[in-house]
């Protein structure tokens, strides 16, 4: 029996083959360092990593090139961003929905740089009330930081609203698109967001170890360097170059791993990211149906599909998340995934907290076939009891 992968929310799987093909070119014909050399396989790899910067400006929508910032993943971005910008007396406000990414960066600069931090409650079904933000905002309001969709209820998070609010208070808006890019249209320039940071492995179907930000040209010099180190550039200063994107990308870069996420880019490109998003809602739509029809399960998140990612929160009464999960990969082979999701914050907003929920979140690749076979295996399991 094939496996059944539901928890792309976590990494996407499996990839296009053409992203395996093109880390599998790298390494076996290129090899060597972007910028660290004048021979052809050297001009090779920065060929690489500036053709994907220049599919994510494109993506992205945003200002130039040079203000795609490659990091390790999306959370050494967010790390960065809120290090490098933040100074002790400065107010940020976030959400309760965030992920852990966010919030733990936050509490040890709140306990270590005396950062003051205000968290938004959401509503049970991970809602964000606009209006909320406005009245936490003080004199000192420095930075917003809100995901744009919930890893837990897939809510999308209103952040055409929270960017008007941002621009009449001239507050800088960080957005966390981990679960959206790739899914969802985002336009940096028209939503007026200061700094996005992005993650490749998931909705846009690159490899692990990729991510990073984008960043608008007023953080180009308000933002620091996080990490110093060799850049290929101005080797012969002692410190860190001031120019872009060499101001914030020391060290060697994760060539293959970009060679990946450049190759991902163009199978979006190809397939459209309009198609995915349609497809992929169609498989969460059908799983939601059903589910609302067993009166053992409760669904978290709102009804609405134009509200959502594809990824879908479930308890089942007197079922332990864990034993769901254990039962449906061990005799279904199907995967998913039990647990507080990296989001304890988001679990007491929902009141799932500490257990958790029981996660499925759907992919491209998967199809509706594996959303039918999943429910039956569901349903059966509820029926036989522990």
């Amino acid at each position: 029996m094939k496996y059944i992968y539901f928890d792309n929310a976590a990494t996407s799987y499996p990839k296009p083959l053409m992203v395996l093909n093109a880390m599998q070119e790298y390494f076996l014909n290129i090899g060597a360092s972007p910028g660290r050399g004048g021979y052809k396989n050297s001009i090779n790899a920065g060929r690489i990593i500036f053709e994907a910067r220049s599919k994510l400006k494109k993506l992205f929508n945003a200002p130039k090139e040079e203000n795609i910032i490659f990091t390790l993943n999306i959370t050494h971005a967010i790390n960065f961003s809120l290090n490098s910008l933040l100074n002790p007396g400065d107010h940020v406000i976030t959400t309760s929905m965030e992920h852990n990414s966010v919030i733990r960066p936050l509490r040890f600069l709140e306990k270590n740089k005396n950062i003051e931090l205000s968290i938004i409650n959401c509503s049970k079904e991970g809602i964000l009330d606009p209006g909320d933000i406005k009245k936490a905002i003080k004199r000192n309001t420095k930075l917003i930081v809100l995901t744009h969709a919930s890893n837990v209820t897939g809510t999308i998070m209103p952040v055409e609203e929270i960017s008007k609010i941002k621009k009449e208070y001239e507050i800088f808006l960080l957005l966390d698109t981990a679960q959206t890019a790739g899914f969802l249209d985002i336009d940096f320039k028209k939503l007026n967001i200061d700094i996005l940071a992005f993650t490749g492995h998931k909705g846009l179907l690159g490899p692990p170890g990729t991510g990073g930000l984008v960043i608008s040209d007023s953080m180009t010099e308000i933002l620091t360097p996080f990490i110093h180190g060799g850049t290929g550039s101005k080797s012969e200063y002692e410190f860190q170059p001031d120019f872009l994107p060499d101001k914030f990308e020391a060290g060697t870069p994760n060539t293959i791993g970009i060679a990946g996420l450049s190759s991902a880019l163009d199978f979006l490109e190809k397939e459209n990211i309009k198609k995915i998003r349609i497809h992929e809602l169609e498989l969460a739509e059908r799983f939601i149906e059903t589910i609302k029809e067993i009166p053992q399960i409760t669904l978290y998140g709102p009804d609405n599909k134009d509200k959502r990612v594809p990824t879908v929160s479930i308890t089942v009464k007197d079922f332990d998340p864990s034993f769901l999960a254990y039962k449906l990969d061990n005799i279904y082979n199907i995967m998913v995934r039990p647990g507080l999701h990296c989001a304890p914050l988001a679990h007491k907003t929902i009141g799932t907290f500490p257990h958790g929920t029981l996660r499925f979140s759907f992919g491209y690749f998967n199809t509706m076939e594996e959303v039918e076979f999943a429910l039956k295996a569901l349903i059966k399991i509820i029926e036989e009891g522990e």
